[in-house]
């Protein structure tokens, strides 16, 4: 029994020792083709941080001044000198393609779709709205919010009723999430899905039982509840 122990023992050391040969004759085969793959890695990881940092710093910092004139406009609902610039602003338009990979470049995406949206232009709108991307819970739900109002602008409710459900499982903020949980629920309502309208009003019931919303929700419940 011992014997036989030993034997393999034996048996996986010779094995071991197989693989390792094995392997260092790969390498040794194939070191060129090794140091040509990690001299990649590190150039391509220095070009990297050289870009972001010789070249989308520096244009960070002046999109952002752009941006800040772009928002007076807007904030003035001057929305279409917001979005094609007014001669001292760029606008929003601009600071998204002359400003490409920058933070001020994403956000003017956003507010050029909402200037879109005040303009009643529905399908720039949600043309520019779907481009903008985030990780901010408020901004997230109001984005998919606001492509669900478009879509609706557009006699589109089945459309605007997909928006809205994003919108709805994007976060639970108190501040914003409770307003399209309530366009969620009268869309589905309009659409005559019953099940999800009460689902939309249900949830915003338990939820946020203190939002305004709240007591549209209950009167709903109880008018689905009837049917």
């Amino acid at each position: 029994m011992a014997k036989n122990k030993k034997k393999q023992e034996e048996e996986i050391l010779v094995d071991l020792d197989t693989k390792v040969s094995s392997a260092e004759a790969w390498v040794e085969n194939n070191k060129n083709y090794l140091v040509g793959f990690i001299a990649a890695i590190i150039i391509g990881v220095a070009g990297y941080l050289s870009f972001t940092r010789l070249y989308i710093a520096p244009r960070e910092k002046e999109a952002q001044y752009e941006l800040y004139l772009a928002q007076e406009l807007f904030e003035d609902e001057n929305f279409l000198q917001a979005i094609e610039g007014d001669g001292n602003a760029l606008g929003f338009l601009a600071i998204a393609e002359e400003y490409r990979w920058t933070k001020a470049s994403n956000l003017a995406r956003y507010y050029t779709g909402v200037s879109y949206l005040n303009l009643a232009d529905y399908k720039n709108a949600i043309k520019h709205l779907d481009k903008f991307s985030t990780k901010d819970d408020i901004l997230g739900v109001v984005k998919y919010g606001a492509i669900a109002d478009a879509f609706l602008e557009l006699n589109q409710p089945k459309e605007a009723l997909d928006y809205y459900t994003k919108a709805t499982k994007q976060s639970s903020n108190s501040l914003v999430t409770p307003i399209y949980l309530e366009r969620a629920g009268q869309t589905a309502f309009l659409l005559e899905d019953h099940k999800k309208a009460m689902g939309f009003f249900t949830r915003l019931k338990k939820e946020f039982p203190e939002s305004n919303e709240a007591r549209s929700a209950e009167k709903m419940v109880a008018k689905l509840s009837a049917k």
